[in-house]
């Protein structure tokens, strides 16, 4: 089973020079995501996935044991840990021809590149693996064609994804402002 997310560092690096395609994808108009998901978004997923199997073994004892209904909540609540657990690795900033979509928790946003105006890394205080904690550091940040800069950074390099990976969150930036740049002709500035 092909695992695409999992290729999507392989596919940037095996750029060589300046000559070769800067977005190495052969179909653009897939949504994808332009990084790995980082060891903390991983991290705790897994721990929510073993978290889920516990209560699938807790349930089918239950069920076993005689107890139908207690058995069906516990395997409901399994199945509402492995949706959360999904929900969180699939998180992230996403890019194809079409435009940027930006998934969170709750919320989905996609902007369509001809209302992108500028997208562009800057120093500013972000938060810390998604804490109400600030710190000091990158974001990408996108500024649609209205002037208006989106609200939430599409990339920060204190997030789960680039926590201690100064130039995972580099690379992914640099992808993300080539789509930007390419689709849009918009000017990208470092």
């Amino acid at each position: 089973m092909p695992l695409p997310f999992l290729t999507a560092d392989r596919a940037f690096g095996e750029v060589e020079s300046d000559t070769d395609v800067a977005l190495p994808y052969e179909d653009r108009d897939l949504w994808r995501r332009p990084y790995r998901p980082g060891p903390w978004r991983v991290g705790a997923a897994a721990v929510l996935l073993l978290l889920a199997s516990y209560l699938l073994f807790a349930a089918m004892i239950i069920a076993l044991a005689g107890g139908p209904p207690a058995a069906v909540t516990c395997a409901g609540g399994a199945a509402v840990v492995i949706a959360v657990a999904l929900r969180m690795l699939r998180m992230g900033t996403w890019v194809s021809a079409r435009g940027l979509r930006q998934v969170g928790f709750f919320l989905t946003r996609t902007l369509p590149w001809e209302r992108v105006q500028e997208v562009r890394t800057t120093q500013q205080p972000v938060r810390w693996l998604g804490l109400p904690r600030t710190v000091q550091g990158q974001a990408l940040v996108l500024v649609q064609q209205d002037g208006t800069k989106v609200a939430a950074p599409l990339l920060t390099d204190h997030n789960a994804d680039f926590m201690a990976r100064s130039e995972a969150f580099d690379r992914a930036a640099d992808t993300v402002e080539a789509w930007a740049y390419e689709y849009r002709q918009v000017p990208v500035s470092a």
